[in-house]
């Protein structure tokens, strides 16, 4: 399970330094300004040419799933850092010398190899609760049938005026061929279904997560909408990137996300055919290179990206199935905040408000109002208090998981525990069975949530990724989850807070979702 700090989501990279790489204040991004004239690269860059965004691929198109909190708090810490902060007058002075763009950096040493004595992760993935099976599943079950006449290809989206002169036929397989010539992303795609993102064991997932940090970045374009800067990267395969795996939790409803080292000159700037972000780039008087790009708020000099000096981290994200193959339906979370320094949503001052939540359709019946409430938890144990829209893909109408998008705004402050996030549990007192059974084990000595987690960050390209007190705050919330649902079924009764979501017995292999 990889939990990258404050990744954006919809299919981009968030360059934004590590959370641990930040001191307990949080460190100010580049404030300096671009030089006055910034000299261009010597060789003008060739403009869109090949393969542009393909159908295939859309992390979403639909305006409210960008929505993105329009809090500004701490505003500097989502900032990246390594700009430096002093020199503006002299750097403005000296504008009128070439600067020469830096070369790549020293490499990075490899991260550390995972824990050989202990595995608790692999004991815990053959713990029953984590070998339970899906029920069969049925045409009407998967989001694609790889016997249909789609024929996926990547030129289908292509415009006219950005066709390659090289003319290179690289069409991806058609349905009729073996499934093992699909590149990764697209067998990520084939294996969704009704239950899940992808499925436990599936081997396409680690490919994908290899592919997201050694591909050949190909085109780079900025995504509209939201805040922040989202930037949309094309590989060699046609893969286009983002992977947050919540396997600990066995839920499997993020997108796939891992960290790369990014190199700003040779990976962004060098291989854009956006040129609104291109004239964005500049090089700081600490001579690293720096850019902002186009977004709502944090789009400028002040909240620059700036490199060591062409380096930055960031994390990349598998894109879903396009809009035009696989629609995907987009709810306001019935417990979405107000957003407004005096207004407050109606769940925060009505204390019966989930009775009025499970009179509304889709919360009246199946299994929504659950899912709702595996999302809060998952959501109070990282500190994201951001979720004001969730999805569903409308193939599988209302009987179908919930989409975790957008989880940005997760491990901010490690010290402190956002209660008004456990609210939709406290106010329905329901979750299933096999949640709570997990959570219940993970809060075991010999499963601690904690030490999971970083037996599983440490897979990561650029490990590590949390702050151990980021790690023992989980731990922490984990117990007063666990106390939430305690003081519930002492108040209303066992069987009336835990929904058995088993078909039988714990130990046996199917389960409902």
């Amino acid at each position: 399970m990889v939990f990258l700090v404050a990744c954006t989501m919809h299919i981009m990279i968030d360059l934004l330094p590590r959370l641990e790489r930040r001191g307990p204040e949080g460190r100010p991004g580049c404030s300096c300004p671009p030089p006055a004239a910034a000299a261009p690269p010597r060789t003008a860059p060739r403009w869109p040419s090949k393969h542009t965004l393909r159908i295939l691929q859309d992390f979403s198109a639909e305006p409210a799933s960008n929505l993105s909190s329009q809090s500004r708090e701490a505003a500097a810490e989502r900032a990246a850092g390594g700009g430096g902060a002093g020199g503006g007058a002299a750097a403005a002075a000296a504008a009128g010398r070439t600067r020469r763009l830096i070369g790549p950096g020293a490499p990075r040493p490899p991260p550390p190899a995972a824990a050989a004595a202990a595995a608790p992760l692999a004991a815990l993935f053959e713990h029953p609760l984590y070998r339970a099976a899906l029920p069969p599943l049925a045409d009407g079950d998967l989001l694609f049938n790889v016997n249909s006449d789609i024929r996926f290809n990547p030129r289908a989206a292509e415009q006219p005026e950005w066709q390659n002169e090289d003319h290179h036929e690289e069409f991806l397989p058609t349905g009729e061929t073996s499934i093992d010539s699909y590149p990764n992303w697209l067998k990520f795609h084939i294996g969704i279904n009704r239950y899940e993102l992808y499925s436990r064991h599936n081997p396409a997932i680690e490919a994908l997560l290899q592919d997201l940090v050694s591909q050949k970045i190909t085109s780079v374009a900025m995504k509209s909408g939201g805040t922040q800067l989202k930037l949309i990267m094309t590989f060699q395969n046609y893969g286009q990137a983002l992977f947050k795996p919540m396997k600990i939790l066995d839920f499997r409803r993020v997108p796939p996300v891992a960290g790369r080292l990014v190199n700003m000159t040779r990976e962004i700037r060098d291989v854009t055919r956006d040129k609104k972000l291109w004239r964005t780039f500049f090089i700081s008087p600490a001579n690293n290179i720096c850019f902002y790009g186009e977004c709502s708020y944090y789009c400028s000099t002040e909240h620059a990206l700036c490199g060591k000096p062409d380096q930055i981290e960031g994390s990349l994200a598998a894109f879903l199935p396009d809009l035009s193959l696989a629609k995907r339906k987009t709810w306001r979370n019935p417990w979405r905040r107000s957003y407004h320094k005096r207004k407050k949503a109606e769940w925060e001052v009505d204390p019966d408000y989930c009775e009025e939540v499970k009179q509304t359709p889709p919360y009246d019946s199946g299994t929504r109002i659950l899912d709702i409430m595996d999302m809060t938890v998952f959501d109070f144990l990282m500190g994201n208090m951001d979720r004001h829209h969730y999805e569903t893909f409308e193939k599988f109408g209302n009987e179908t998981f919930i989409i975790h998008l957008d989880n940005g705004r997760g491990f901010g402050k490690y010290s402190h525990d956002e209660l008004s996030i456990l609210v939709p549990l406290n106010q329905c007192c329901r979750i299933r069975k096999s949640t709570y059974l997990r959570l219940q084990l993970l809060a075991k000595e010999e499963y601690k949530l904690s030490l999971l987690m970083k037996e599983s960050l440490l897979k990561d390209k650029i490990a590590p990724i949390l702050y151990q007190p980021h790690l023992e705050a989980m731990d922490r919330r984990l117990r007063i989850v666990l106390k939430a649902v305690s003081d519930c079924i002492e108040k209303d009764g066992y069987d009336n807070v835990v929904e058995n979501d088993f078909n039988t017995d714990v130990n046996t292999v199917t389960t409902e979702r």
